[in-house]
């Protein structure tokens, strides 16, 4: 399985900024797929998550301001920022569980398989 990252960059606080994560290498009806970030100095924080049949999950510091979805026939995840704050500065992992059903993709599940990254900098 492999996750591709695109999108990051530098921003000012207000700005935007859409990311995308191409995958491939599987075959699963049900699966998790979501964002992870990670800044220096913090451990990793779940950000999103959108499941096979649809259904999503944002962390509270995110909620309004990014939106997930998912491009299936194309395996592509995309995140939607947008409002970014300083505090969004982090590093953003794309990553992916194949599961039996999609009721169980939370912020929490462990994921299976994880992109390199992309960089998110948000100046104030």
């Amino acid at each position: 399985v492999q996750l591709l990252e695109s999108g990051g960059g530098a921003v000012q606080a207000g700005g935007s900024l859409r990311l995308s994560c191409a995958t491939s290498g599987y075959r699963a009806d049900a699966y998790c797929g979501g964002w992870v970030r990670q800044s220096p100095g913090k451990g990793r924080e779940g950000v999103a998550t959108i499941a096979s049949d649809g259904r999503a999950n944002y962390a509270n510091f995110v909620k309004g301001r990014f939106s997930i979805s998912q491009a299936n026939a194309e395996k592509t995840l995309y995140l939607q920022m947008n409002n970014l704050k300083p505090e969004d500065t982090a590093m953003y992992y794309c990553a992916l569980a194949l599961m039996p059903h999609p009721k169980y993709c939370s912020l929490y599940y462990e994921m299976d398989h994880w992109g390199k990254g992309t960089q998110v900098t948000v100046s104030s």
